[in-house]
């Protein structure tokens, strides 16, 4: 199924040069990885400790791009300076499941979005994440959508912008969650599919 994650190769040649450079420089994946996670900390606390505030959920959409960078950013480092390790696999897939929870949770507080369907869906999504990495045990690590990481960042990151320029999220906000809550339901079941037809 269609899903932004096929953008993904065009967006690692724009950001080529910039790997590049980092690498001569000496930065090392595992330290871009920690940046994304500490940044959507950040990003979330300030949601957290401001949720009836406009600015923060107007910072939320940069800083998923930005993450989305980053997170590109430590892949090729990786593949293409021959600098990944162990650690760096298991930071990359623990940082993702901890940055979405970071970075997510917070809307539960914001008035008018919806605690329970901000919850489904941030459960759902560690639980398609995972999916993903089960499938290394008997084929490749699955990226299927129609709900995957950079899906969930464009529409909850929509979202946010919609409520931080000053849009009331009572009722259109939870109904929209509840659609990507489907959406990663499937995104789950194509994953495992996925796994199991390419491990035959």
């Amino acid at each position: 199924m269609p899903s932004l994650y096929d953008l993904k190769p065009r967006f690692q040649r724009l950001l080529r040069p910039l790997v590049d450079r980092l690498a001569a420089v000496g930065v090392t994946p595992n330290q871009v990885t920690v940046a994304a996670g500490l940044l959507s900390v950040a990003a979330g606390a300030a949601i957290a400790t401001r949720p009836a505030s406009h600015w923060p959920l107007l910072l939320l959409p940069a800083v998923l791009l930005v993450r989305m960078a980053l997170n590109a950013i430590d892949g090729q480092l990786a593949r293409e300076h021959a600098l990944g390790s162990r650690l760096g696999a298991i930071l990359n897939e623990l940082g993702d499941v901890v940055s979405d929870a970071a970075l997510y949770l917070p809307l539960a507080l914001v008035p008018g979005v919806g605690a329970t369907p901000v919850v489904v869906v941030v459960v759902l999504a560690v639980i398609s994440e995972m999916a993903g990495v089960a499938a290394l045990q008997g084929a490749a690590r699955r990226y299927d959508g129609p709900m995957g990481k950079s899906d969930r960042a464009f529409w909850l990151g929509a979202l946010a912008l919609a409520v931080g320029l000053g849009v009331d999220p009572t009722g259109w906000a939870a109904a929209v969650l509840w659609v990507i809550a489907a959406l990663l339901a499937l995104t789950i079941v194509n994953r495992v599919r996925g796994a199991l037809g390419s491990s035959r």
